[in-house]
C-alpha cells in the first residue's frame, strides 16, 4: 500500500522548511562574516586615519576662527594636504565627541604629530598663547603704541582719541593716564585691544581697592584716586623697591608743611611731547598743570602707571624727618632733612655725573616665552637735566 498523497506534501514541506532554514543560517553566517571583515576593516581605516602623522616637514600654526566645525577644518586640512582620510576623523568625531566644541584660536601643529594628537589638542582647548607686558612708569601713550604693535592683538582702536578710547571701554569722561595695570597678559589671536584694555582697567582698580583698604590710619588721602596719583609719582622716582615708602614719605611731609613737592617727572609730563630728553631752568618755571614746581600738592591726575607697591607705598608712607632726595647715578638716592645737607648731595652726585649716571635703575629685560612673544617699545631713559639745587631731587 502507497503512501498517501496528503503524506508526501508534509514530507516535502518539511524538506523544503529545513532547506530554507539552511539556506538562512549559511547566509546568515555569511553576512556575519562579511560583517566582521566589514568591521575589522573599518576598525584598521579608522585606525590608520588616527595614527597617521601629519604632512608636515616643520611646525605650522592651525587657525581655527570662530564658528569653525570639525568636519569644516578637517575637510580644510586634507585640502591642504596635510592629512588624509578626512571622511574617517570626520566619523570618529561624530560617534566619540558629538556636542564637543572646537574652540577658536591657533593649534600648534608640529612634525611627527598624528591625527589623533591634533585631536586631544581640540579637545583640550590647547590654543597657542601669546603675551604683551605693559611696564610699570608708562604713561598711556607708549600703552597704545605697545598694543597697536602687536601683530597677534586685533586692532579696533585705531585713529580713536583716547577720549573715544575711553568711551569704547565703558568709561566715557575718564582720564585714561595711569587707569591701567602694568603686567604681562596672556591672550590668544583674535583678542581685541579693547578687550585687553578692560583687563587691565579692571585689575587697576582690583589693586588699588585691595591695597585701599589696608591704607595706613594717617594716610592723607581722601579717595583712592588721590593715593594712585601720589604712587604714579613714586613710580617714576625710583625702581628701587625698599626705597619707594621713602620717596612717598618725603613728598607726604612736604605736602603737610605746605612744602611744594618739586619732582622732576611731574614737570616732564607737563612738557608732553615736547619733552626730548633735557630738563632746563626754563621747563622748571614753567606753568603747567603739573608741574609741581609751579603748583600746590598733588598734580590733577596720575602721570604714568603704577604697580602694586607703588601703591601700598603710597598708602603706607614711611615715617621719618627726610625732606629731600637726590638721586646716586645707580638708580638709588640720598635722603636729606634739611636743604644744607641735600644741596652737598646735589654737588656730590649730580655737579660730577658720570657717563653712566642714571637717576632710576637700568631696566632688566623681561623674558619671552617661545610661544608668547611680547613687543613692547622702549622707553627713553631721561637725560641729565638741570634743575636748581633747592630741587627736592
Amino acid at each position: 500500500m502507497g503512501r498517501s498523497p496528503v503524506n508526501c506534501r508534509a514530507l516535502f514541506a518539511h524538506y523544503w522548511v529545513f532547506d530554507l532554514r539552511r539556506k538562512f543560517v549559511l547566509l546568515l553566517e555569511i553576512g556575519l562574516v562579511l560583517a566582521g571583515l566589514l568591521l575589522g576593516a573599518s576598525a584598521w581605516k579608522l585606525n590608520s586615519a588616527l595614527e597617521q602623522p601629519l604632512n608636515l616637514t616643520q611646525e605650522q600654526l592651525l587657525d581655527v576662527p570662530a564658528g569653525a566645525t570639525p568636519t569644516g577644518t578637517f575637510n580644510r586640512l586634507e585640502n591642504d594636504g596635510v592629512l588624509k582620510d578626512a571622511f574617517w576623523l570626520r566619523l570618529y568625531w561624530r560617534f566619540n565627541l558629538d556636542g564637543q566644541p572646537l574652540h577658536s584660536g591657533e593649534y600648534r601643529m608640529t612634525p611627527g604629530l598624528t591625527a589623533e594628537g591634533l585631536i586631544g589638542l581640540w579637545q583640550r582647548g590647547e590654543v597657542v598663547q601669546y603675551s604683551i607686558t605693559l611696564v610699570e612708569g608708562w604713561n598711556f601713550r607708549q600703552v597704545r603704541a605697545a598694543l597697536a604693535k602687536h601683530e597677534k592683538i586685533e586692532q579696533t582702536l585705531s585713529g580713536l582719541s583716547d577720549s573715544e578710547v575711553m568711551e569704547q571701554l565703558g568709561h566715557p569722561g575718564v582720564f585714561p593716564e595711569g587707569r591701567f595695570f602694568p603686567d604681562t597678559y596672556r591672550f590668544v589671536r583674535g583678542m581685541t585691544d579693547v578687550e585687553l584694555l578692560k583687563k587691565s582697567y579692571n585689575r587697576l582698580d582690583d589693586v588699588l581697592a585691595q591695597e585701599w583698604s589696608k591704607r595706613a590710619a594717617d594716610a592723607p588721602y581722601t579717595e583712592p584716586y588721590q593715593a594712585l596719583i601720589m604712587a604714579s609719582l613714586v613710580e617714576k622716582e625710583t625702581g628701587v623697591p625698599q626705597e619707594r615708602g621713602q620717596i612717598a614719605g618725603v613728598f607726604v611731609r612736604r605736602m603737610q608743611i605746605g612744602m611744594l613737592l618739586q619732582t622732576d617727572p611731574t614737570v616732564i609730563y607737563g612738557l608732553g611731547e615736547r619733552y626730548t630728553g633735557k630738563l632746563t631752568r626754563a621747563h622748571l618755571k614753567e606753568s603747567t598743570p603739573y608741574n609741581t614746581y609751579v603748583i600746590a600738592g598733588l598734580p590733577p591726575t596720575p602721570i604714568a602707571m603704577v604697580g602694586r607697591e607703588a601703591i601700598h607705598a603710597a598708602l603706607n608712607p614711611v615715617a621719618g624727618s627726610s625732606l629731600y632726595f637726590v638721586a646716586r647715578g645707580d638708580g638709588s638716592h640720598i635722603f636729606s632733612d634739611n636743604l644744607d645737607a641735600h644741596n652737598a648731595a646735589v654737588r656730590e652726585f649730580q655737579m660730577k655725573r658720570r657717563a653712566d649716571y642714571r637717576s632710576s635703575p637700568a631696566p632688566a629685560p623681561a623674558a619671552k616665552p617661545a610661544d608668547a612673544p611680547v613687543d613692547t617699545p622702549a622707553e627713553p631713559s631721561p637725560a641729565a637735566d638741570e634743575a636748581a639745587p633747592q630741587s627736592p631731587q
